[in-house]
């Protein structure tokens, strides 16, 4: 197919969720990724903060390719070798205590925020605001679509859920002056991608958890842009 025959075909069959460049890309290698013309370009994008190893790195490659002929998929009713290896290491990295696999960013912040409000609720079933900041990005569901912090993105879908507030990043007193005994959860990106790459003033986030230790609330790291050495 020409360029212009696949273009077609997307907007016949497609539905039009973003806004895309008139660009067909054809394989990737390393940090770069070529179109269809030949033409070769560096992948400052990498799938919006996935593409961590780059394409076609051949270790990525093998482990997709041997894994494929074996399985390729089990539901989390069995257990597999590869998911506890893999839960293993990534808690061994992370430092952190156990391990879920979500199938997106958005999917891994909606669960961090049910866990909030579950963990909330066992001591008062009033405890569910969830404080974030402005200019914050995270995701599209209903939940992370609230707890972004631009209305932008949440036009048009409305009633949106309840219980979400938001101050400016950086500002430890607004979030002072916000917090109460209600606060199940403040959820912050380390730094703000899509907001502009908006870095934490020094000794913020450290703040930022005493507070959340003051009030007995959880804090939520939303790092799927800043997570994995990024």
């Amino acid at each position: 197919m020409t360029d212009e025959q696949i273009y077609q075909q997307d907007k016949k069959d497609y539905l039009p969720v973003f806004a895309r460049y008139q660009i067909v890309l054809d394989h990737g290698d390393g940090s770069y990724v070529y179109d269809t013309k030949g033409n070769k370009y560096i992948d400052y994008l990498g799938g919006i903060a996935v593409n961590v190893l780059g394409h076609n790195h051949p270790a990525l490659v093998k482990a997709i390719a041997e894994q494929a002929g074996r399985m390729i998929h089990c539901s989390n009713l069995y257990y597999t070798e590869v998911q506890a290896q893999a839960a293993a290491r990534l808690k061994q990295l992370s430092g952190l205590g156990k391990v879920f696999f979500g199938n997106s960013g958005a999917e891994a912040n909606e669960g961090a925020i049910k866990i909030a409000r579950k963990y909330a609720h066992q001591s008062d079933p009033e405890k569910s605001q969830i404080i974030t900041a402005w200019h914050s990005f995270h995701g599209r569901t209903l939940a992370t679509l609230t707890a972004t912090g631009q209305p932008k993105y949440q036009e048009g879908f409305g009633p949106l859920p309840g219980g979400f507030d938001y101050v400016d990043f950086n500002d430890i007193d607004a979030l002072e002056k916000m917090m109460s005994e209600k606060t199940c959860a403040v959820m912050l990106e380390p730094i703000q991608g899509e907001g502009g790459v908006n870095m934490p003033q020094p000794g913020y986030l450290a703040k930022v958890r005493e507070l959340c230790d003051k009030y007995k609330a959880l804090l939520i790291f939303d790092e799927i842009q800043t997570g994995m050495g990024r």
